[in-house]
């Protein structure tokens, strides 16, 4: 088992590709705290990795609350008594209008929720992973790193871009203390963010582009599953990657090559 004896705190572990990572890693042998804003949610994951023989236990929080955040990090410390991984992916898609149509309330609600809950859940978790190293993979995306095509996704792409130069800048501080700090960037994943994400009158600001026939390269435009997301975010916890730190890895089967 590539993760045995180790502990582990996903975020948005209640569905797509965080819940996907907490089974896995379950399988690998980790000790999963499946933090999430949903109880229902977060006991399906829970349960489900206890019926498999895994060790595993709901967190419920805000992830863009400072208070909740360091709450839910010593839940798990007092647990288990160690933390060797954290998984920040907990996301919103928010709004997509044009910038002029896009409210402040509503920009601000992805900042805190995308970037501001990813510095939260890392801050809390770093004095923990310094006792013996570990490793942090934080979900970005492909847009704001590769893609710039997705009209009006104007306040999400400036979190992932964020979410990036965050990561590169705490690997080089965190390198002294043996824990590395890797990005995952995603492209079209068969999860359930799509479907709460609120576009709004794109028609108007959106360039007219014609894509070839299957828009993702790799597999004639079938979305890839959070299931192979999964098996990187396993490397990059993994000793597999123990020389690897401040890096952004794309997993969309060319998507942002071909839309970038």
């Amino acid at each position: 088992m590539q993760l045995a004896e180790k502990v582990a705190l996903i975020t948005g572990a209640g569905s797509g590709i965080g819940k996907a990572t907490a089974l896995l890693f379950a399988k690998e042998g980790a000790k999963v705290a499946a933090l999430g804003r949903s109880e229902e949610e977060l006991k399906e994951t829970v349960t489900q990795i206890q019926d498999a023989r895994g060790e595993a236990m709901p967190v419920k929080a805000d992830i863009s609350k400072p208070d909740q955040m360091q709450q839910a990090v010593q839940q798990v410390v007092e647990r288990w008594g160690r933390l060797d991984i954290v998984f920040a992916n907990a996301g919103i898609n928010g709004v997509w209008a044009p910038l002029e149509e896009l409210d402040p309330e509503e920009w601000d609600k992805t900042i805190n929720v995308n970037l501001t809950g990813t510095y939260l859940t890392v801050k809390y978790a770093v004095p923990y992973l310094k006792k013996q190293g570990g490793s942090v993979i934080i979900t970005s995306s492909v847009n704001g790193t590769r893609m710039f095509s997705n009209t009006g996704a104007t306040a999400y792409a400036c979190t992932k871009a964020a979410q990036v130069a965050f990561a590169k800048m705490v690997a080089l501080e965190l390198a002294q203390d043996r824990i590395r700090v890797n990005v995952i960037c995603p492209g079209a994943i068969e999860t359930d963010i799509e479907e709460s994400t609120d576009r709004q009158d794109l028609e108007q600001v959106k360039e007219p582009v014609e894509f070839p026939e299957g828009e993702i390269p790799l597999t004639d435009g079938k979305p890839g599953t959070s299931e192979q997301v999964a098996q990187l975010v396993l490397f990059l916890a993994s000793d597999a990657s123990s020389h690897i730190t401040g890096t952004e890895m794309w997993i969309d089967g060319g998507q942002s090559l071909l839309q970038g």
